[in-house]
Formats: C-alpha cells, structure tokens, sequence
C-alpha cells in the first residue's frame, strides 16, 4: 500500500510540477498559484464543515499554534510563488529535481535545533550542492526565449528553501496540533489573503480566466491535492519513510514529462547534476 500511494504521489506532483510552468506562462504567477489556492480553500473548507473531527481538532488549537500555523503557511505561500516563477522561465526537467533539495533544508534546521548529522547525511547534503551547481551550467545556443537559466535556477533554489522550513515548521509545531486538513486549510487561507494584497498593489487583473485556463488551474489544484491525499494514505497504511522516499521521485517524473511532452532536452553534464540532486534527496528522506 505505501509503494502504491508513494508512486501515485510522485505521479500526481511530477504532472503538478509540469502544468505549473504552462499555468503561469499563461496567466500569470500570481493568479495562477492565486486561482489553485482558491480551489484548494473551497475544497478544505468542506472537509472542515462536513467532517466534526478535522474542525474540532482546528478549533482547540492554542493560538500559539495558531501563530505557527500562518508562519509556516506564509512561507509555503512564498514558496510556491518563487516555484511557479521557477517554473515559467526554466525547464521543468531541471527545476522540479531541484525542488527535492527542500530535504537539505529541514535536515540543516534540524541540525540548528541540536540534531546531530551523520556522516551520510552530510555526504547526502554534498551530493545535493554538487548536483545544483552541474545542473546550472547551460551549454549551446539553441535556448528558448522565455528560458532564463541562471535565474529559474536561483528561484527553484528560493523556493526549496522557503519550503523546506515550512515543512520543518510544520513537522515540529503544527500538524500534531491542527491536523494536516486544519494546517492545509490554514495554507490556503493565509495564501489567499497574501496573493490578493499582492495582486491588489500591483494591480493584476482578478478576471476569471477563460475555460481552457480554468480546466488547467483546476486540473493542477486537483492533481496537487491528489498528492498530499495519496501521500497521507501511505503514511497512515504503511511505513512514512517508504512513502517519503517513493514520492520525492516526483522531481524525476517531471524531468521525464518535460522531456516527452515539452521536448526540453539536457546536457550530459546537466543530467549528471539532475540526477545527484535526486540521490541525496531519496537517501536524505531515508535518513530523515
């Protein structure tokens, strides 16, 4: 049961990480993380209201929790800005690899909190930097307009370190107090509400995109949810570390998309970076 759900997790986010990019080439970042966070809320919000426990266990929360709860929520918010931005200016067959890297995050903030790191974990956090810097280096002429290299790659890594302490926020002061629907709720509650003064100052349209958009914002809403939902099953069916380590190949299955359907190609030594990233990722999350 977890290798089943860890592989259908690593499906649904790998096809997330492909249809990010599109989305906000299309839209626009803010509105296009602004109108999947909206689904998210009005789905959330009916498992609170139709399910007592999940509501419950939100509303006796401390407000400590509380505070914890929108402080790591605003750092996923920023995350998922700086990765859509990622998304729209880079190859999905190098950004999403890259995005596993958050694991480096969480593994150094536990170290910060007193966690003593192993030699593994240490050679593992290695392997993750040397597997950025290949993955960087953009050889030959034929680059797309809207790929920016240098830049895509300084927001995958912005976005991994954004969540990466989210979810270490989260792994040690919230879910065991709001539940993982009370804290996804509490995400997309908080995301909304950043995106739209955002999206206000700046003046960006909050027109409804038109069908074809809407399909695509939804559809990638729904896969993202898909996600966390298969991951939770796993978890809860099985053993958390299998589960974990089978869906951080969701960075690969994006590579493979990217390749297949957006014909995004990489060069040797790129594909080496890619897949160091990968590595001291999974063997990270085993350790974790």
């Amino acid at each position: 049961m977890d290798v089943f759900m860890g592989l259908l997790a690593a499906l649904l986010w790998g096809g997330t990480d492909l249809m990010v990019g599109l989305n906000a080439r299309a839209v626009g970042v803010k509105r296009a993380v602004f109108f999947s966070q909206a689904l998210g809320l009005v789905l959330m919000s009916l498992l609170l209201a139709t399910v007592p426990a999940f509501f419950d266990r939100l509303a006796s929360a401390a407000p400590g929790d509380w505070g914890m709860g929108v402080l790591a929520a605003t750092f996923t918010v920023s995350g998922a800005l700086a990765l859509s931005k990622a998304f729209s200016i880079g190859k999905a067959t190098i950004i999403a690899p890259l995005i596993t890297s958050y694991g480096v995050v969480t593994t150094l903030l536990s170290w910060a909190s007193g966690e003593r790191l192993s030699l593994l974990q240490l050679a593992c956090i290695s392997l993750c930097v040397l597997g950025v810097i290949l993955s960087s280096i953009q050889k030959g002429a034929d680059i797309p307009r809207h790929i920016e290299p240098r830049r895509s790659v300084a927001y995958a890594l912005l976005g991994a370190l954004l969540y990466g302490t989210s979810l270490w926020l989260q792994g040690h002061f919230t879910l065991s107090r709001l539940g993982t629907v009370g804290m996804l709720w509490l995400g997309y509650l908080v995301g909304i509400g950043v995106l739209l003064t955002l999206m206000l100052r700046s003046r960006d349209s909050l027109k409804v995109p038109g069908p074809r958009q809407a399909f695509a914002l939804a559809g990638t809403s729904l896969m993202n949810l898909g996600g966390f939902s298969a991951f939770a099953l796993g978890a809860m069916a099985g053993s958390v570390a299998v589960v974990t380590v089978i869906s951080t190949l969701s960075g690969g299955v994006a590579a493979i998309l990217g390749y297949l359907f957006l014909k995004e190609r990489l060069s040797p030594i790129q594909v080496v970076g890619v897949t160091l990233v990968l590595l001291g990722a999974m063997v990270l999350h085993v350790k974790a």
